[in-house]
């Protein structure tokens, strides 16, 4: 079985064992610049490069957007400039096996749920905070897709519809407020202090520097997590879960930052349900969407 975790800036694939255990990882850049059919290309080659000399029985990919997990389409994912592309076939296509797609942040939900900080939780919340902010609900232990496969599109949330624009259209969602794109953006507005003027600044660039004592990049930081908490106060307001895990690529730098979200999201999460509820960073990582992409193919 392959697994294979696509996303905004990379594609990470890995090639997993009978037991599902990962044997092999390949990781790439996306180049969505580039267009649809190069990312297809990259995906395909990562793929073949991983299960060099190994005959697939399944490839399960965890996908950004909402998307229809019955057929592989991919309804729009702002991040690669995407809309209706029939992932899945294009795929199957190209590698000659079943491929099986998922929302990504589904994919990552259900490696915690597996293997990770999830695992014998029932009810079970996944947030993403990464160059977009996505998030996968495990309820009852399954993955909850909604009517039209939108259920768990928590970046999407509005937290002030006069806020900063999202590259969904609207202005306001969580994501403007809290994804790795979002706290870039705050950095390279910077007028002064070891930011001001980069261009390139990256989520991990402020992040470091926040660890290093940079106030800006700090304060960048904690407005960043502070919104975070308030999306995530209306989640657990509304599921009641008995765990939230937050993953991602700024988790990765900035988890000392979580307990601001937390701090936050107890201020203004309905009483009974913030008794019963642990908010907690993944356990597997950058793994866990790729983990999951395998666990996919594996069940299908």
């Amino acid at each position: 079985m392959a697994g294979v975790d696509l996303g905004g800036t990379k594609i990470l694939t890995a090639l997993a064992g009978a037991d599902g255990n990962i044997v092999r990882r390949v990781k790439v850049a996306t180049g969505a610049a580039r267009g649809l059919d190069a990312v297809l290309d990259r995906m395909v080659e990562s793929v073949r490069e991983a299960a060099a000399g190994v005959t697939l029985a399944a490839v399960g990919v965890g996908a950004p957007g909402p998307l229809d997990h019955t057929c592989g389409l991919v309804y729009d994912a702002p991040n690669l400039g995407w809309r209706d592309v029939p992932l899945g076939g294009m795929l199957r296509d190209r590698l000659g096996v079943p491929v099986f797609v998922e929302n990504d942040a589904n994919c990552a939900a259900l490696g915690e749920y597996k293997r990770g900080a999830g695992q014998n939780c029932g009810h079970m919340v996944y947030v993403t905070v990464s160059t977009g902010i996505g998030g996968g609900l495990i309820l009852d232990g399954r993955i909850y897709h909604g009517e039209a496969g939108g259920a768990g599109e928590i970046g999407h949330m509005i937290l002030d519809p006069l806020g900063p624009p999202c590259n969904c259209g609207r202005n306001g969602c969580l994501e403007a407020f809290a994804s790795g794109t979002a706290i870039a953006r705050e950095a390279r507005a910077a007028r002064d202090g070891p930011l001001a003027g980069l261009e390139t600044v990256t989520a991990r660039d402020v992040a470091a520097a926040a660890r290093q004592g940079d106030p800006q990049a700090g304060r960048i930081m904690r407005d960043a997590f502070i919104h975070l908490g308030r999306g995530l106060a209306a989640v657990i307001t509304l599921l009641n879960p008995r765990l939230v895990v937050v993953g991602g690529g700024v988790m990765a730098g900035g988890s000392g930052f979580l307990g601001v979200a937390r701090a936050e999201a107890a201020r203004w999460t309905y009483g009974p349900a913030w008794e019963r509820v642990e908010v907690v960073p993944a356990l597997l990582g950058p793994d866990s969407g790729v983990v999951g992409a395998v666990a996919l193919a594996r069940r299908e």
